[in-house]
């Protein structure tokens, strides 16, 4: 019998082991038989061919109603094709010179059937199938062992692996399996009702019944949460046993007192309570891991600069990193007026209590680099903004106290802990981020850190309203909307276009800026479209910017800006638009996040179909940031019945990021909507999806803190502890592939 760890030659043969290990990146037994069955067959029941989707690798159960041989004129061969039905609708298999297949494609037949749903002529088919045909006459039921059980797995495939092949992998695996360790403890086990480990690998994969089938998926599942709290919380106490350098609060007299006082506004009850608990953890004796978490415009930008001049009161420094350089230099802008005198230590004019700001990124002068390089590690700088630049060697502190960090979902964990180790005492941590996260997506991505929330909008700001314009129906909705921008320019307000793209053949700005070739070839399965040149979008900036100008927003100051333009040109560009003058932005999504100009009040998002719900719940945060309502119209050429057109009409009914942030995660994978695919340790979850499974994660983090309560170091289990080492090896590698 083989140990889980055995490779994969050893248990189904060198060929195959190298085609699996080709195909679905399985190479060892336990990689084969954590290969789960994404659904069920039941013997004699047929497939919805409806509702198959083109492009999808497809197993179908169905029977064979009609086969002919078609002949090509001038030609030797023909074409056989074979149609089959599930009692409603058809679809086609073809197969071309393959007329001797008759002998087993018979009219009556049942079988499974694998490809690539193609459509031809507006009908379904399958190119060349791979199938496997249920055998006929009285003992069917014992003549093979492939169909050996009532229900039949359906696994994640390919065109040289389909699924039944898979299915007689994974039997060999099982046949060969030896003791398996169990990792979660009986008293829990028992209390949940779940089978034994090693009986949850059987019966997902050969079940009896559904129902055995589902418990030990959910089994499954369920360690799959386990090991991932555990993972966390693990790490949060580790964190909680550090001991950083203690901090005196300055109450009445200091930087933070006068910026206070200085304040245009009151701040909400939300930013009040937030900032009570950071100050509560920059004065304590253990490091503060906190995220700061709240939708567009809650003002976390005010809450952070706070606990930034609290350290400084407290003889500390600051630094903030921040995702790119348009970001990094908006933040230290916008500290700069926010602080006004108070940010001029060692100038003329300077206030009695002040502080000393610096911008560094990659774009950052030699000259000026080395001066501020040297006043950091001096200490003469309070407050060090900056991109990946922060993480260079060379850059050293006198005393960092505090790290805030922008976006957390772009950074690893490894690069976030590159800063912590600076200083001569872990420094506190604040990681902010506008993606609203459902509660059990921050229990499993950052399961590590306190959460703060900020659930309502500054006193001030305006509301957004939200339309989808079908441009290819309504043509004239879209002239509607050029002359409506014009209105608001014509009233002494601005307005911004975003395209997905920088010029019509190229989508560099996706992987920069936005949506990345995967997340982008899934907006494109969401809306029903292929993965072709054809079908890439409209439009793009080079091409909208001289046609707006010249034609439908002629009269206006229309510039554009977009990532392939130098750091000094987008900088001139959007202090012209910040200083009103420029009328109208032609952009790429280069102005997702950090831009806040509050003379903006209307947005054009070209091609909306291309963006993601969060995203462009972030674009549209761009507008309404003054005392005038904001609006964002959706422009879209795609179908009025399409899931694309469902997501828009989503957004354009409700204003709440956390509810968008629900409908994406249920609509695409986690790891894109966050980022969390360059985390190492969320490559294990095979089964878990954080929106669907929040029962089974807070259970799951229940468990794990009691096991902690008792066993802190996990020393009586060691099952569990190496599933938890492997979570900590897995991120560490890949963050070494990525350096």
């Amino acid at each position: 019998m083989a140990n889980m760890a055995v490779k994969l030659a050893k248990v189904v043969g060198d060929r195959t082991a190298k085609v699996l290990a080709e195909e679905l990146g399985l190479e060892s037994l336990e990689d084969l038989l954590r290969h789960y069955p994404r659904r069920y067959v039941m013997r004699g029941e047929l497939t919805d061919i409806e509702a198959l989707i083109e492009g999808e690798e497809v197993t179908i159960m169905a029977r064979i109603e009609k086969v002919t041989v078609k002949r090509i004129p001038g030609r030797k061969g023909g074409i056989l094709e074979v149609i089959v039905s599930d009692g409603r609708a058809k679809l086609i298999l073809t197969f071309f010179n393959q007329a001797w297949r008759t002998k087993d494609l018979r009219e009556g037949r049942e079988g499974l059937f694998a490809g690539k749903v193609g459509v031809f002529k507006g009908k379904r088919q399958l190119s060349h199938p791979d199938y496997l045909l249920i055998p006929e006459g009285d003992n069917k039921e014992e003549a093979v062992s492939d169909f050996a059980g009532k229900y039949l797995p359906v696994y994640p495939a390919t065109k040289k692996l389909p699924s039944w092949k898979v299915a007689q992998c994974i039997r060999l695996g099982i046949d060969s399996m030896g003791e398996v360790a169990e990792t979660l403890p009986d008293q829990y086990r028992s209390a949940l009702g779940f089978p034994t480990m090693v009986e949850a690998i059987k019966q997902v994969h050969l079940p009896n019944s559904l129902a055995e089938a589902d418990l030990a998926r959910e089994r499954l599942t369920f360690d799959e949460a386990l090991t991932m709290q555990l993972f966390l919380l693990s790490r949060k106490n580790e964190i909680k046993k550090q001991r950083t350098k203690l901090r005196k609060r300055v109450n009445k007299e200091g930087i933070l007192a006068k910026f206070d006082s200085r304040l245009p506004f009151e701040l909400t009850a939300g930013q009040k309570r937030v900032s009570a608990q950071i100050e509560g953890d920059l004065y304590g004796s253990s490091p503060m891991f906190r995220l700061l978490q709240g939708d567009v415009g809650s003002g976390k930008t005010i809450v952070a600069l706070r606990a930034m001049l609290a350290i400084i009161d407290s003889g500390g420094q600051a630094a903030l990193l921040a995702p790119t350089e348009v970001l990094a230099q908006q933040h230290f802008k916008n500290f700069q007026k926010l602080l006004g005198d108070l940010a001029l230590q060692g100038m003329l004019g300077t206030a009695e209590f002040s502080t000393r700001i610096s911008l560094l990124t990659g774009s950052t002068p030699s000259s000026d680099r080395g001066e501020i390089l040297r006043a950091t590690k001096s200490g003469e700088i309070g407050i060090l903004i900056g991109t990946h630049a922060l993480l260079s060697e060379g850059v050293e502190f006198g005393d960092l106290a505090l790290l805030v960090i922008d976006e957390q979902h772009r950074f690893g964990v490894e690069q976030r802990d590159v800063l912590r180790n600076r200083s001569e005492f872990p420094p506190h941590v604040l990681v902010m981020t506008a993606t609203p996260i459902p509660r059990t997506v921050a229990m499993t991505v950052f399961g590590d850190l306190d959460v703060s929330t900020l659930d309502e909008l500054p006193l001030g700001r305006s509301p957004i309203q939200t339309h989808v314009i079908a441009a290819n129906e309504k043509p004239q909705f879209l002239d509607r909307a050029w002359k409506r921008v014009l209105e608001e320019v014509a009233r002494g307000q601005q307005a911004y276009v975003v395209a997905p793209r920088i010029s019509a053949t190229d989508s560099s700005d996706f992987s920069r800026f936005g949506l990345t070739s995967e997340e982008l070839a899934i907006a494109r399965r969401l809306s029903g479209e292929a993965d072709s040149e054809e079908v890439k979008g409209k439009y793009s900036v080079e091409e909208l910017f001289p046609q707006l100008r010249d034609e439908a927003l002629k009269g206006a100051r229309v510039s554009a800006l977009h990532g392939r333009m130098s750091a000094t040109e987008k900088e001139e560009t959007m202090s012209r638009f910040s200083a009103g003058e420029i009328d109208v932005l032609v952009s790429t999504t280069v102005i997702e996040v950090g831009v806040d100009v509050p003379n903006a009040s209307i947005m054009v998002i070209m091609d909306a179909d291309r963006f993601g719900v969060s995203q462009l719940h972030q674009l549209r945060g761009r507008v309404g940031r003054g005392n005038i309502p904001g609006l964002c119209l959706l422009v879209t050429n795609t179908g009025s019945d399409s899931p694309a057109m469902a997501r828009l009409e989503a957004v354009a009914r409700t204003t709440d990021g956390f509810e968008l942030s629900r409908l994406d995660l249920e609509q695409r994978r986690e790891g894109d909507v966050l980022g969390i695919a360059q985390s190492g340790a969320t490559s294990h979850l095979r089964l878990l999806r954080v929106i669907r499974d929040e029962e089974v994660i807070s259970r799951a983090r229940t468990v794990a803190e009691q096991i902690l309560d008792s066993d802190s170091e996990l020393l009586s289990n060691t099952a569990l502890l190496d599933e938890v080492d492997k979570l900590r090896q897995e991120e560490r590698a890949t963050y070494l592939e990525k350096k």
